[in-house]
Protein backbone atom coordinates (compact mmCIF):
# COMPACT_ATOMS: atom_id res chain seq x y z
CA UNK A 1 0.00 0.00 0.00
CA UNK A 2 1.29 3.50 -0.72
CA UNK A 3 2.57 5.47 2.27
CA UNK A 4 4.32 8.72 3.00
CA UNK A 5 7.36 8.46 5.22
CA UNK A 6 10.28 10.26 6.80
CA UNK A 7 13.68 8.83 7.59
CA UNK A 8 15.86 9.66 10.58
CA UNK A 9 19.11 7.72 10.78
CA UNK A 10 18.31 4.02 10.52
CA UNK A 11 14.58 4.50 11.20
CA UNK A 12 11.71 5.08 8.79
CA UNK A 13 8.47 6.57 10.14
CA UNK A 14 4.95 6.62 8.76
CA UNK A 15 1.66 7.52 10.41
CA UNK A 16 -2.04 6.83 10.11
CA UNK A 17 -3.44 10.18 9.08
CA UNK A 18 -6.85 11.81 8.66
CA UNK A 19 -7.52 10.57 5.12
CA UNK A 20 -10.74 8.49 5.05
CA UNK A 21 -10.35 4.82 5.95
CA UNK A 22 -12.97 2.11 5.65
CA UNK A 23 -12.20 0.95 9.21
CA UNK A 24 -10.11 1.89 12.23
CA UNK A 25 -8.85 -1.71 12.45
CA UNK A 26 -6.17 -1.28 9.83
CA UNK A 27 -4.65 -4.41 8.35
CA UNK A 28 -1.16 -2.87 8.39
CA UNK A 29 -1.29 -2.57 12.19
CA UNK A 30 -2.59 -6.11 12.62
CA UNK A 31 0.06 -7.41 10.20
CA UNK A 32 2.84 -5.73 12.18
CA UNK A 33 1.51 -7.25 15.41
CA UNK A 34 1.52 -10.69 13.79
CA UNK A 35 4.88 -10.33 11.99
CA UNK A 36 6.99 -7.20 12.46
CA UNK A 37 9.33 -8.01 9.55
CA UNK A 38 8.47 -5.50 6.81
CA UNK A 39 9.73 -4.11 3.53
CA UNK A 40 9.17 -0.60 2.20
CA UNK A 41 9.76 0.08 -1.48
CA UNK A 42 10.42 3.55 -2.88
CA UNK A 43 10.57 3.91 -6.63
CA UNK A 44 11.04 6.66 -9.18
CA UNK A 45 9.38 6.47 -12.58
CA UNK A 46 10.27 8.64 -15.54
CA UNK A 47 9.34 8.40 -19.21
CA UNK A 48 13.10 8.45 -19.78
CA UNK A 49 13.83 4.92 -18.62
CA UNK A 50 17.46 5.80 -17.95
CA UNK A 51 16.11 7.71 -14.93
CA UNK A 52 14.32 4.73 -13.32
CA UNK A 53 15.37 3.59 -9.85
CA UNK A 54 14.10 1.83 -6.74
CA UNK A 55 15.23 1.31 -3.14
CA UNK A 56 13.90 -1.30 -0.71
CA UNK A 57 14.28 -0.96 3.05
CA UNK A 58 13.86 -4.19 5.03
CA UNK A 59 13.46 -4.03 8.77
CA UNK A 60 11.45 -4.57 11.90
CA UNK A 61 8.36 -2.46 12.53
CA UNK A 62 6.75 -1.38 15.77
CA UNK A 63 3.74 0.76 16.53
CA UNK A 64 5.08 3.53 18.76
CA UNK A 65 3.64 3.73 22.24
CA UNK A 66 5.87 6.42 23.79
CA UNK A 67 4.46 9.93 23.41
CA UNK A 68 7.97 11.36 22.97
CA UNK A 69 8.90 9.01 20.14
CA UNK A 70 5.45 9.42 18.56
CA UNK A 71 5.78 13.23 18.52
CA UNK A 72 9.32 13.10 17.11
CA UNK A 73 8.06 10.99 14.19
CA UNK A 74 5.07 13.29 13.60
CA UNK A 75 7.41 16.31 13.64
CA UNK A 76 9.59 14.68 10.97
CA UNK A 77 6.53 14.01 8.81
CA UNK A 78 5.25 17.57 9.25
CA UNK A 79 8.65 18.94 8.23
CA UNK A 80 8.65 16.82 5.06
CA UNK A 81 5.00 17.13 3.94
CA UNK A 82 3.31 20.54 3.73
CA UNK A 83 -0.12 18.87 3.83
CA UNK A 84 0.52 17.79 7.42
CA UNK A 85 1.21 21.35 8.58
CA UNK A 86 -2.49 22.18 8.60
CA UNK A 87 -3.59 18.81 9.99
CA UNK A 88 -0.93 16.67 11.65
CA UNK A 89 -1.36 12.89 11.68
CA UNK A 90 -3.17 11.93 14.86
CA UNK A 91 -3.29 8.16 14.44
CA UNK A 92 -0.81 5.42 15.16
CA UNK A 93 2.81 5.93 14.16
CA UNK A 94 4.83 3.05 12.76
CA UNK A 95 8.61 3.00 13.15
CA UNK A 96 10.73 0.68 11.03
CA UNK A 97 14.30 0.00 12.13
CA UNK A 98 16.05 -0.48 8.80
CA UNK A 99 18.31 -3.52 8.80
CA UNK A 100 19.03 -3.74 5.08
CA UNK A 101 18.86 -1.48 2.04
CA UNK A 102 18.89 -2.77 -1.52
CA UNK A 103 18.29 -0.94 -4.74
CA UNK A 104 18.71 -0.56 -8.45
CA UNK A 105 19.13 2.28 -10.90
CA UNK A 106 18.97 2.17 -14.68
CA UNK A 107 21.95 4.49 -14.91
CA UNK A 108 24.82 5.41 -12.63
CA UNK A 109 23.79 8.24 -10.33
Amino acid sequence: MPIVFAIDGDHLYTAVDHKPKSTTRLARLENIAANPQVSVLAQHYNDNWEQLWWVRADGEAVVLESADHHQKAVDLLIAKYAQYRSQAPSGNVIAVRINRLTGWAAADV
